[in-house]
Protein backbone atom coordinates (compact mmCIF):
# COMPACT_ATOMS: atom_id res chain seq x y z
CA UNK A 1 0.00 0.00 0.00
CA UNK A 2 1.17 3.54 -0.79
CA UNK A 3 1.02 6.01 1.92
CA UNK A 4 -0.22 9.71 1.08
CA UNK A 5 3.40 11.23 1.93
CA UNK A 6 4.74 8.73 -0.45
CA UNK A 7 2.12 9.48 -3.00
CA UNK A 8 3.62 13.12 -3.38
CA UNK A 9 6.77 11.64 -4.53
CA UNK A 10 5.14 9.90 -7.43
CA UNK A 11 5.56 10.83 -10.49
CA UNK A 12 2.74 12.79 -12.07
CA UNK A 13 0.65 10.95 -14.36
CA UNK A 14 -1.06 12.90 -17.51
CA UNK A 15 -4.45 12.33 -18.91
CA UNK A 16 -2.50 9.72 -21.57
CA UNK A 17 -2.23 7.87 -18.65
CA UNK A 18 1.64 7.67 -19.30
CA UNK A 19 3.73 8.83 -16.29
CA UNK A 20 5.61 12.32 -17.03
CA UNK A 21 8.22 11.83 -14.28
CA UNK A 22 7.43 15.19 -12.88
CA UNK A 23 7.39 15.38 -8.88
CA UNK A 24 4.98 17.71 -7.80
CA UNK A 25 6.13 17.90 -4.29
CA UNK A 26 9.32 19.14 -5.70
CA UNK A 27 7.78 21.40 -8.55
CA UNK A 28 5.86 22.99 -5.63
CA UNK A 29 8.36 23.88 -3.39
CA UNK A 30 10.63 25.24 -6.08
CA UNK A 31 6.99 27.48 -6.76
CA UNK A 32 7.31 28.42 -3.25
CA UNK A 33 11.03 29.63 -3.31
CA UNK A 34 10.00 31.37 -6.85
CA UNK A 35 7.38 33.38 -4.81
CA UNK A 36 10.29 35.59 -3.32
CA UNK A 37 11.72 38.24 -5.83
CA UNK A 38 13.69 41.56 -5.36
CA UNK A 39 10.25 43.11 -5.26
CA UNK A 40 8.46 40.88 -2.69
CA UNK A 41 11.29 39.89 0.23
CA UNK A 42 8.93 39.16 2.50
CA UNK A 43 5.35 37.41 2.14
CA UNK A 44 2.75 35.95 4.11
CA UNK A 45 1.47 32.91 3.89
CA UNK A 46 -1.84 34.19 1.89
CA UNK A 47 1.07 35.82 -0.40
CA UNK A 48 3.09 32.94 -1.31
CA UNK A 49 0.25 30.67 -1.98
CA UNK A 50 -1.31 33.13 -4.77
CA UNK A 51 1.85 33.55 -6.25
CA UNK A 52 2.84 30.01 -5.98
CA UNK A 53 -0.55 28.91 -7.58
CA UNK A 54 -1.27 26.52 -4.45
CA UNK A 55 -3.71 26.28 -0.92
CA UNK A 56 -2.60 27.87 2.19
CA UNK A 57 -2.22 24.51 3.80
CA UNK A 58 0.24 23.45 1.07
CA UNK A 59 2.10 26.93 1.35
CA UNK A 60 2.45 25.89 5.13
CA UNK A 61 3.58 22.68 4.52
CA UNK A 62 6.25 23.77 2.11
CA UNK A 63 7.12 26.69 4.27
CA UNK A 64 8.30 25.18 7.47
CA UNK A 65 9.99 22.46 5.63
CA UNK A 66 11.87 25.22 3.86
CA UNK A 67 12.53 26.97 7.33
CA UNK A 68 13.51 23.85 9.04
CA UNK A 69 16.13 23.26 6.44
CA UNK A 70 17.10 26.68 7.03
CA UNK A 71 16.30 28.15 3.36
CA UNK A 72 13.32 30.60 4.68
CA UNK A 73 13.19 32.39 8.38
CA UNK A 74 9.89 33.15 9.52
CA UNK A 75 9.20 36.70 11.42
CA UNK A 76 5.70 37.29 12.91
CA UNK A 77 3.23 36.28 9.88
CA UNK A 78 6.00 37.16 7.30
CA UNK A 79 8.55 34.74 5.58
CA UNK A 80 11.56 35.32 3.78
CA UNK A 81 14.71 33.40 1.99
CA UNK A 82 17.52 32.79 4.13
CA UNK A 83 21.02 33.65 2.41
CA UNK A 84 21.61 29.67 2.03
CA UNK A 85 19.20 29.61 -0.99
CA UNK A 86 22.75 30.38 -3.01
CA UNK A 87 23.33 27.34 -2.26
CA UNK A 88 21.16 25.96 -5.08
CA UNK A 89 22.49 27.89 -7.65
CA UNK A 90 26.15 27.71 -6.92
CA UNK A 91 26.62 24.54 -8.24
CA UNK A 92 25.40 26.15 -11.74
CA UNK A 93 27.72 28.80 -11.13
CA UNK A 94 30.86 27.58 -9.96
CA UNK A 95 30.75 25.11 -13.91
CA UNK A 96 29.73 27.94 -15.57
CA UNK A 97 32.22 29.70 -14.62
CA UNK A 98 31.39 32.84 -16.78
CA UNK A 99 30.49 35.18 -14.02
CA UNK A 100 34.04 34.72 -12.47
CA UNK A 101 35.21 35.66 -16.14
CA UNK A 102 33.21 38.09 -16.84
CA UNK A 103 32.76 40.21 -13.49
CA UNK A 104 36.54 41.69 -13.59
CA UNK A 105 35.97 42.51 -17.70
CA UNK A 106 32.54 44.64 -16.71
CA UNK A 107 34.31 46.31 -13.69
CA UNK A 108 36.65 47.84 -16.38
CA UNK A 109 33.84 48.40 -18.67
CA UNK A 110 32.03 50.44 -15.89
CA UNK A 111 35.09 53.06 -15.63
CA UNK A 112 35.61 53.52 -18.60
CA UNK A 113 31.97 54.20 -19.67
CA UNK A 114 30.67 55.51 -16.50
CA UNK A 115 27.89 53.70 -16.79
CA UNK A 116 25.91 49.93 -15.47
CA UNK A 117 26.83 47.26 -17.09
CA UNK A 118 25.47 43.65 -16.59
CA UNK A 119 25.91 39.99 -18.07
CA UNK A 120 23.26 37.54 -18.64
CA UNK A 121 22.30 34.22 -19.87
CA UNK A 122 18.87 33.28 -21.32
CA UNK A 123 16.64 31.08 -19.22
CA UNK A 124 13.50 30.05 -21.15
CA UNK A 125 11.98 33.74 -22.41
CA UNK A 126 13.82 35.50 -19.98
CA UNK A 127 17.40 36.85 -18.94
CA UNK A 128 18.46 35.89 -15.60
CA UNK A 129 21.24 38.42 -14.81
CA UNK A 130 24.96 36.60 -13.28
CA UNK A 131 27.12 39.47 -13.28
CA UNK A 132 26.58 43.27 -12.79
CA UNK A 133 28.69 46.45 -12.07
CA UNK A 134 25.66 49.48 -11.09
CA UNK A 135 27.02 53.04 -10.90
CA UNK A 136 23.36 54.68 -10.13
CA UNK A 137 20.48 53.37 -10.13
CA UNK A 138 18.57 53.81 -13.47
CA UNK A 139 15.34 51.25 -13.55
CA UNK A 140 12.91 51.51 -10.80
CA UNK A 141 13.51 48.56 -9.86
CA UNK A 142 16.65 47.17 -8.20
CA UNK A 143 18.99 44.59 -10.24
CA UNK A 144 20.74 42.22 -8.50
CA UNK A 145 22.30 38.92 -9.38
CA UNK A 146 19.37 36.24 -10.54
CA UNK A 147 16.99 39.43 -11.38
CA UNK A 148 14.67 38.31 -14.25
CA UNK A 149 12.99 40.23 -17.16
CA UNK A 150 11.56 39.54 -20.74
CA UNK A 151 14.01 38.51 -23.12
CA UNK A 152 12.13 39.94 -26.14
CA UNK A 153 12.22 43.40 -24.19
CA UNK A 154 15.92 43.77 -23.45
CA UNK A 155 19.08 44.55 -25.40
CA UNK A 156 20.87 41.46 -23.54
CA UNK A 157 18.02 39.30 -24.50
CA UNK A 158 17.77 40.09 -28.00
CA UNK A 159 21.13 39.32 -28.63
CA UNK A 160 20.70 35.91 -27.01
CA UNK A 161 17.77 35.31 -29.13
CA UNK A 162 19.54 36.07 -32.37
CA UNK A 163 21.90 33.77 -31.48
CA UNK A 164 19.61 31.05 -31.16
CA UNK A 165 18.69 28.74 -34.40
CA UNK A 166 15.92 30.05 -36.11
CA UNK A 167 13.08 27.29 -35.60
CA UNK A 168 13.89 26.92 -31.64
CA UNK A 169 14.02 30.92 -31.49
CA UNK A 170 10.22 31.12 -33.40
CA UNK A 171 9.10 28.31 -30.76
CA UNK A 172 10.03 29.70 -27.74
CA UNK A 173 8.85 32.87 -28.57
CA UNK A 174 5.44 32.00 -29.57
CA UNK A 175 5.24 30.16 -26.13
CA UNK A 176 6.27 33.56 -24.67
CA UNK A 177 3.76 36.07 -23.75
CA UNK A 178 4.80 39.45 -25.57
CA UNK A 179 2.67 42.19 -23.06
CA UNK A 180 2.77 45.99 -24.02
CA UNK A 181 5.72 47.07 -21.14
CA UNK A 182 6.16 50.85 -22.14
CA UNK A 183 4.54 52.48 -25.42
CA UNK A 184 7.54 51.58 -27.34
CA UNK A 185 7.84 47.89 -26.77
CA UNK A 186 7.70 46.18 -29.54
CA UNK A 187 4.92 43.66 -29.15
CA UNK A 188 4.50 42.20 -32.99
CA UNK A 189 5.94 39.11 -33.31
CA UNK A 190 6.63 39.34 -36.97
CA UNK A 191 8.28 42.92 -35.98
CA UNK A 192 9.99 41.65 -33.33
CA UNK A 193 11.79 38.46 -35.70
CA UNK A 194 12.49 41.12 -38.03
CA UNK A 195 14.43 43.15 -35.70
CA UNK A 196 15.92 39.90 -34.36
CA UNK A 197 17.33 39.31 -37.76
CA UNK A 198 18.92 42.85 -37.74
CA UNK A 199 20.53 42.02 -34.47
CA UNK A 200 22.14 38.78 -36.00
CA UNK A 201 23.61 40.68 -38.56
CA UNK A 202 24.82 43.40 -36.95
CA UNK A 203 26.03 41.97 -34.01
CA UNK A 204 24.57 44.32 -31.21
CA UNK A 205 21.02 45.14 -30.06
CA UNK A 206 19.90 48.67 -28.78
CA UNK A 207 16.85 49.00 -27.13
CA UNK A 208 15.32 52.07 -26.01
CA UNK A 209 12.60 52.89 -23.65
CA UNK A 210 10.95 49.19 -23.94
CA UNK A 211 11.35 47.61 -20.73
CA UNK A 212 10.70 50.74 -19.05
CA UNK A 213 10.47 54.52 -19.93
CA UNK A 214 14.04 56.45 -20.14
CA UNK A 215 16.25 52.97 -20.09
CA UNK A 216 18.63 53.10 -23.20
CA UNK A 217 20.57 50.00 -23.34
CA UNK A 218 23.29 48.14 -25.95
CA UNK A 219 24.23 44.48 -25.78
CA UNK A 220 26.76 42.15 -27.70
CA UNK A 221 26.69 38.61 -27.48
CA UNK A 222 29.16 36.34 -25.61
CA UNK A 223 30.42 33.07 -27.34
CA UNK A 224 31.86 29.87 -26.12
CA UNK A 225 35.20 28.09 -28.35
CA UNK A 226 32.72 26.73 -30.79
CA UNK A 227 31.09 29.80 -31.56
CA UNK A 228 28.04 29.68 -29.43
CA UNK A 229 26.26 32.41 -27.92
CA UNK A 230 26.62 31.50 -24.40
CA UNK A 231 25.99 35.13 -22.43
CA UNK A 232 25.44 38.66 -23.15
CA UNK A 233 26.72 41.92 -21.48
CA UNK A 234 25.23 45.27 -21.80
CA UNK A 235 25.79 49.36 -21.19
CA UNK A 236 22.66 50.83 -19.91
CA UNK A 237 22.09 54.35 -19.18
CA UNK A 238 19.44 56.88 -18.93
CA UNK A 239 17.80 59.24 -21.98
CA UNK A 240 17.95 62.14 -20.60
CA UNK A 241 22.13 61.66 -20.07
CA UNK A 242 23.06 59.90 -22.99
CA UNK A 243 21.52 60.19 -26.76
CA UNK A 244 21.09 57.20 -29.08
CA UNK A 245 24.13 58.40 -31.00
CA UNK A 246 26.58 58.87 -28.24
CA UNK A 247 25.66 55.27 -27.53
CA UNK A 248 26.25 53.68 -30.49
CA UNK A 249 29.43 56.04 -31.09
CA UNK A 250 31.25 55.93 -27.52
CA UNK A 251 29.80 53.39 -25.65
CA UNK A 252 29.12 49.96 -28.43
CA UNK A 253 33.10 50.20 -29.33
CA UNK A 254 34.00 49.88 -26.14
CA UNK A 255 31.91 47.14 -24.97
CA UNK A 256 32.54 45.07 -28.50
CA UNK A 257 36.30 45.65 -27.14
CA UNK A 258 35.08 43.98 -23.50
CA UNK A 259 33.12 41.39 -24.89
CA UNK A 260 36.05 40.46 -27.76
CA UNK A 261 38.31 40.43 -24.24
CA UNK A 262 35.72 37.86 -22.55
CA UNK A 263 35.43 35.72 -25.79
CA UNK A 264 39.25 35.29 -25.50
CA UNK A 265 39.07 33.48 -21.81
CA UNK A 266 35.98 32.06 -22.69
CA UNK A 267 37.87 29.99 -25.63
CA UNK A 268 39.90 28.65 -22.91
CA UNK A 269 37.19 26.98 -21.25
Amino acid sequence: MTSSADASLEPATGESGRGSDVVQSLARGLAVIRAFDAEHPELTLSDVARRADITRAAAGRFLRTLEQLGYVRAAGRTFSLTPRVLELGFSYLSALSIPEIVQPHLERLSREVDESVSAAVLDGGDIVYIARVPTRRIMSVRITIGTRFPAFATSMGRVLLAGMPDAARDELLAASALPSLTERTVTDAGELRAELDRVREQGWALVDGELEPGLRSVAVPLHDRRGGVVAAVNVSTSATRDSVEHVLERHLPVLCAAAAAIDAELRLI
